[in-house]
Order: structure tokens, then sequence, then C-alpha cells
């Protein structure tokens, strides 16, 4: 559950992930340039489409985030990416909130632009395959990790009551982590050898 609905999270965490959320688009729309505006247009559509396919796991369900490949592959842009699908979403389809769109926002996004900038830079200039499937994997898995926790600390945050969910909820991310590890390893890996400039965010 990525998604918080509104009516759960208490104001201060909702003000809060508005803030951080609209700093991380303001961010994104600085650094975008021209190339980089399709590749986000269409990163965002895969995140929206994805999104509409979930799989139950335990009390909750799981869907593709890609945000470990977003975050690779457009950096800060990966808040402006996820942002638009999470509102495409939530007006078309009543998923998550609209008072919850900066948390949603920050919590999805802000794992996968993190280990993109840390881990990016080596992904794109190592000529080891091996090494870089390996780096690839990780971000996806640990944003997908990071995700869980930053949405299980909303809901702790909010209310005490919510801690035993919050618990539970982050052992459904587990499987999620390993889908988007093979994922993101397989694109990026796919990417360095017919398009590397793909893996370059916008200066």
């Amino acid at each position: 559950m990525a998604h918080i609905p509104d009516g759960i999270l208490a104001a201060p965490v909702l003000i809060g992930g508005a803030v951080l959320a609209a700093g991380g688009v303001a961010l994104a729309l600085r650094q975008i340039d021209d190339r980089a505006i399709i590749r986000t247009a269409i990163l965002s559509a895969t995140f929206f489409a994805g999104s509409l396919i979930s799989v139950p796991v335990g009390p909750s369900s799981v869907h593709l985030l890609l945000a470990g490949l977003m975050g690779v592959m457009l950096g800060s842009g990966a808040f402006l990416s996820v942002l638009v699908g999470l509102v495409l979403q939530a007006l078309l389809f009543g998923f998550g909130g609209l008072t919850t769109l900066g948390v949603n926002t920050v919590n999805i996004a802000l794992p996968g632009v993190v280990l993109g900038l840390a881990l990016g830079p080596t992904i794109r200039r190592t000529t080891r395959p091996g090494l870089r499937a390996g780096l690839a994997a990780l971000v996806g898995g640990l944003s997908v990790l990071g995700t869980g926790g930053l949405v299980a600390a909303c809901l702790a945050l909010s209310s005490p009551a919510y801690a035993p969910v919050a618990s539970v909820l982050l052992a459904t991310y587990l499987p999620l982590a390993l889908v988007e590890a093979a994922i993101t390893a397989a694109v990026v890996g796919f990417l360095a050898r017919v398009e590397p400039d793909a893996l370059r965010p916008a200066a």
C-alpha cells in the first residue's frame, strides 16, 4: 500500500510531505532539459500503468514502483514523474488521495532519487556488466524497501495505533523488492547496451 489514502495521516505528516514533495518537484523542473521531458513522460506513464496491477500480499497489496529505475534515469526528475502518475491515479481511479499526494510522492520517489544519485554515476561509468547489474538491482530493491520504510514511518508517526500495522506492512514489500531488483537490473543492462545516454539524467 504505497498509496496512503485520505483521512489516515496526521496533519504534521501531511504538511511535511507536501513541503518535501514541492521542493523535489521544484528541483526537478529547474533541472529538466528538452531531452529528458519525453523520458520523464514515458516513465510516468509506465509507473501509472504498472501501479494499476496490484498483487495481494498478506493483509495488503503491492505493485511495481520503478522508483529505482526512475532515480537512475531521471535523478530528481523522478519526483515529477511520480507526482504526475499519482495525480492521474487519484483523479481517474481513486487510488491514494489528494491530501496525501505530497506524502505519497515523497515515499515513492525519494528512495529512488537518493539511490540513483549515489550509485547512478558508477552504474553509468562502469564497463563491467556484472557490476552494473548488481548495482542496478541494489538500487531497485533498496528503493522499494525505502518506500516501505517511509510508508511505515508515516503511519507510525500519525498514530501509535498504526505501529503494528506499519511493521506488518513493511514485510509485504520484501517480495516486491526482489522483483524490482531483477527488473531494474534487466532494463539498465539493456539500455547500457543499446542507448547509454538514456541512463543519463538531465544536468
